[in-house]
């Protein structure tokens, strides 16, 4: 049984994921737009990742059902790791250095790490909750 209060902070997070996708979301649209979509292989992966980001975050606002977490989480590991890769062994041979382009890789890291956090919380505070000795056995 989920009390009022255990539902506000629930519902605070869920909604803190949500801005971190769609914040993912749009600055991967914008890139896309603005010159990745003429890299083969890249654009349409930049594409799939705003839309999925932005689709996904407004079904969070809706419910947050453990599917939509997973792919909330899917999501955000799968942008961390792409953006891992193209700065290190390349993506379809496309390599960039650093944070650039500058602002949006910056800004993509911090509100992806930060939704990546956001996502371990619940599980966390459920954990604690089933553990507390105040509640009957």
């Amino acid at each position: 049984m989920t009390t009022r209060r255990a539902a506000l902070p629930a519902t605070s997070l869920r909604i803190g994921v949500a801005v971190c996708l769609a914040a993912s979301g749009v600055v991967h649209a914008e890139l896309y737009i603005h010159g990745y979509r003429a890299i083969p292989g890249i654009g349409p992966m930049f594409l799939l990742q705003a839309s999925g980001s932005l689709a996904v975050a407004v079904l969070l606002l809706i419910g947050a059902p453990p599917v939509l977490r997973l792919g909330a989480a899917a999501l955000t590991a799968g942008a961390l790791g792409g953006f891992a890769l193209s700065r290190t062994v390349g993506v379809f041979g496309f390599i960039e250095r650093g944070l650039n382009p500058a602002p949006e890789a910056l800004i993509s890291i911090v509100v992806e790490v930060a939704a990546l956090l956001l996502l371990a919380i619940p599980p966390a505070i459920a954990r604690g909750a089933r553990r507390s000795p105040l509640r009957p056995r």
